[in-house]
């Protein structure tokens, strides 16, 4: 992976009045995307390995590219607009014609949650890192308050 991307994790998800703040970053600057209660309860289940009584869309979707040999390889959080962000599955699959990689258009929040099911790498493009507003304060406030 070129300099031109940065890997992040999920740091935390918190719920909000209207929904869940996901908290992503690295080790220097930690930013915020907003989704809907029922992708941070998906997030959150998927960072801790919780399974859901029955199975989710996203758990669907991973069964679906099991069921077509394909799989995520990375997610890239590539673009942010008047506080909207972007972001691209890129999917890999290989058979007897050989590896195809693709990359898919999609929600950052489904594809958050597709990387953390396949335990897989997310990435921010730099200008979308460098362009967003450091929250890393913000978060260590609110899990301080949780302890």
């Amino acid at each position: 992976m070129d300099k031109q991307v940065i890997e992040i994790t999920v740091k935390g998800v918190v719920p909000t009045n209207n929904g869940c703040a996901v908290f992503l970053g690295d080790n220097k600057k930690t930013f915020v995307i907003y989704v809907d209660e029922l992708i941070g309860a998906a997030i959150s289940r998927a960072i801790s390995g919780e399974q859901a009584e029955r199975p989710q869309t996203h758990d669907l979707i991973i069964s679906m590219l099991k069921g077509f040999e394909a799989k995520v390889e990375r997610v890239l959080i590539n673009d942010v607009k008047e506080s909207t962000f972007f972001a691209r599955i890129i999917l890999s699959m290989e058979n007897e014609l050989g590896k195809k990689i693709m990359e898919i258009d999609a929600r950052p929040s489904d594809s958050l949650a597709l990387a953390l099911l396949s335990k897989k790498k997310i990435h921010v493009a730099k200008p979308v890192f460098d362009a967003v507003d450091d929250m890393t304060e913000i978060l260590e406030r609110i899990l301080r308050k949780e302890d």
